[in-house]
């Protein structure tokens, strides 16, 4: 066996204490990651892992290499990535993770077009709409939209979009259109929640209680349950672009001020970021532009800098 796949089988398991997880981290079966891992040890005269029925840990012995390893592995992304810059060929194997509805909307086919412009690259594209660990999961980068959380990773910021408020013509017709953001609370609102989130919706002042017959934690089926007459959304422009155009939603209250949601693209810090991972955010800058395509599309101007 190569003892650099070994080396990098020894690290993942030792990081995520599992090996089925850094099986699925390495796209590997955990029986090669398990044989990896044993072949190192055999070929270093020592036990790295010990292993029990319940769990794993290091020995000694192991978290020495650990420290020694996890340096080497960064040494070589440094030196790869150095050399990549200053050459055309964009090679190895890309992993991104980006939101669901987002994801199949905008990225997937700019993935495509990444994939066909550089033959020689493999792409991993995983879409949820959990908050991946890229460290621990393995992501060169992610997309996330909205507020970051503090961390050790680098945020770039790509472009940004906003939260618009939208309803069917049919709802309008039946139920009026309300003429301020307080006149929400009298109508049925389609509300977006994530797991005990708050549903309240997102206002730039603060936020406002709202009610109505549906939440749903997919905006997807709340732009779906607006377009039937079901209520008012408010929802993330690139999720209802598509509906305004087709005449299927409407949007209201235009003149309010608008909640602002950026669009980044996160990956780990490095010293040298692997030409594979900037050239396809630079991709992503491009294609997207600022305001992004979806709102240009529906004639929405930028936002102004809050």
């Amino acid at each position: 066996m190569n003892q650099l796949e070994q080396i990098v089988a020894f690290v993942r398991v030792a990081e995520l204490g599992s090996y089925t997880r850094a099986a699925e981290a390495l796209d590997l079966s955990r029986t090669r990651v398990s044989r990896q891992v044993m072949a190192l040890e055999e070929a270093l005269g020592a036990r790295l892992i010990q292993r029990t029925t319940r769990r794993l840990h290091l020995t000694e012995a192991g978290e020495r290499y650990l420290m020694r390893a996890q340096g080497i592995l960064v040494a070589l992304d440094e030196a790869a990535a150095e050399v990549g810059q200053g050459t055309s060929d964009v090679r190895g194997r890309l992993r991104v993770n980006g939101p669901m509805s987002f994801g199949t909307r905008y990225l997937a086919p700019l993935v495509a077009q990444f994939m066909h412009a550089h033959p020689a690259l493999e792409v991993r594209l995983d879409l949820n709409d959990r908050r991946v660990d890229l460290l621990e999961e393995g992501y060169d980068v992610a997309i996330r939209i909205g507020s970051l959380p503090d961390s050790s990773l680098v945020a770039r910021r790509l472009t940004r979009c906003r939260l618009l408020f939208c309803a069917s013509p049919e709802y309008l017709s039946s139920h009026g259109e309300p003429r301020s953001v307080q006149a929400l609370a009298e109508h049925r609102c389609l509300r977006y929640r994530s797991g005990q989130n708050s549903a309240d919706w997102q206002l730039p002042a603060q936020p406002l209680a709202v009610h109505g017959p549906l939440e749903s934690n997919n905006g997807d089926v709340l732009t779906q349950a607006a377009e039937a007459g079901l209520g008012i959304a408010q929802q993330p422009s690139f999720l209802v672009t598509e509906s305004i155009l087709s005449g299927r939603l409407v949007p209201i209250l235009t003149n309010e001020p608008a909640v602002r949601l950026d669009v980044h693209a996160l990956y780990p810090a490095r010293r040298y970021l692997p030409a594979k991972v900037e050239r396809f955010i630079d991709l992503l800058t491009e294609a997207w532009g600022d305001p992004p395509i979806w709102e240009q599309a529906i004639g929405l101007s930028p936002i102004t800098q809050q």
